[in-house]
């Protein structure tokens, strides 16, 4: 594909995106953080290859971290578009995961955001070791106590099992926590459930000394402020860069 420009890109999506960079960089500012440090996972649930091309080109032209992110592994194949392949962007699987699903997010996903549950790192530990690859993982905590939501309880004695289960695995490591934020207007409990990810994280990687434990996911598009204000090292933007779904 040729490389694509500012100029010859959608205006609307030029002005999406750097509204969201300039939310991004003032919550890392306001933090004493720097935003371009915080990579910019972008969800790409129903998204063209095109979008995609598109918007990861505007990405880079601005020097920025970039992932992608798929919710449904039914849409996994995309990636695979001409526009897309071999791209060098890390690809992420960011979704609930089935365990019959197991074996195409491990020969999709770098890193997998979504272990919720024990059967699903036993899933993704037996395709892992069949297609002798190692991939990255972050265990998923429901830091807000929603019933709707997926996750390890958000205690110590909930999350030290899991992590020190997939620490010992030859196929997964564990590199951080991933939680979706309380879901409500009131900005008290969203900060409250998007900081005790970050003090799980501490604590469990000083409680099993594991230093790599380093990475925060957490933080969408309507709450990415108090997520990059709360430590965030990715955050999984959608619908405010790509606009609404059709």
């Amino acid at each position: 594909m040729e490389a694509m420009t500012a100029s010859s890109a959608d205006p609307q999506l030029i002005a999406r995106l750097d509204e969201v960079l300039g939310r991004i960089d003032a919550a890392a500012a306001r933090a004493g953080r720097d935003g371009a440090e915080i990579t910019l996972l972008l969800a790409t649930k129903t998204r063209t290859p095109a979008q995609i091309a598109e918007m990861i080109e505007l990405l880079r032209e601005r020097g920025r971290r970039i992932a992608v992110g798929e919710n449904r592994a039914q849409e996994i194949a995309k990636h695979e578009d001409p526009l897309l392949a071999g791209n060098g962007v890390p690809r992420h699987f960011i979704g609930r995961l089935q365990t019959n699903k197991a074996r195409d997010v491990i020969a999709f996903a770098e890193l997998v955001h979504s272990v919720d549950r024990d059967d699903i790192a036993d899933a993704l530990e037996r395709r892992a070791e069949l297609a002798d690859v190692r991939r990255d993982v972050l265990v998923q905590v429901n830091t807000s106590g929603e019933e709707s939501k997926g996750g390890f309880g958000p205690t110590l004695e909930a999350l030290s099992p899991i992590v020190e289960r997939l620490r010992g695995s030859e196929h997964l490591r564990p590199v951080g926590l991933m939680t979706i934020g309380a879901n409500t207007s009131d900005e008290t409990a969203v900060r409250a459930s998007l900081r005790s990810l970050r003090e799980l994280r501490d604590a469990v990687r000083e409680r099993l000394e594991i230093p790599e434990l380093t990475e925060l996911s957490m933080g969408m598009s309507g709450d990415l402020e108090i997520a990059v204000e709360e430590g965030a090292t990715i955050v999984r933007v959608g619908s405010a860069l790509f606009g609404p779904r059709d």
